[in-house]
């Protein structure tokens, strides 16, 4: 089981140390975040956390601060196209990650347009595991 909270309570001060716990204790996988740079209720921190050795897990929703907050459609609130630097940060994030999990999934739910394919192939290459680099 995977849990990505939406409210950055659960993460914050004194919190953050008993929710982790908490989902250690049960074997549940804290789902990573990499959302808008905000401190709005609804916006996680860059928290990256590991709670079963078996799993981590990132979720990349974008940096559109205005469309995660006002967008009224799921295009308009993910509508974000990663940069080649941002691949890189969190394909390092991701690395991390491996450190202390067996396996790590990232998925990108930047899903307008083209962009959740665009920054996967990117995280590939930037992994070192795309099999074919010119196909991007």
């Amino acid at each position: 089981m995977a849990i990505e909270f939406r409210h950055r309570g659960w993460v914050e001060g004194e919190r953050r140390a008993k929710t982790l716990g908490f989902l250690r204790e049960r074997g549940a996988v804290f789902v990573c975040v990499d959302s808008p740079p905000s401190r709005h209720v609804p916006i996680l921190p860059p928290i990256d956390a590991v709670t079963d050795r078996r799993l981590a897990y990132l979720r990349c929703h974008g940096r559109n601060t205005e469309g995660y907050m006002r967008g009224r459609t799921v295009a308009e609130r993910f509508d974000y196209d990663y940069s080649g630097e941002e691949v890189e940060g969190l394909a390092e994030r991701a690395r991390v990650l491996a450190d202390e999990a067996r396996e790590v999934h990232v998925q990108f739910n930047n899903n307008a347009r083209d962009y959740a394919p665009k920054a996967a192939r990117r995280m590939l290459v930037a992994l070192g595991q795309d099999a074919d680099p010119k196909a991007g």
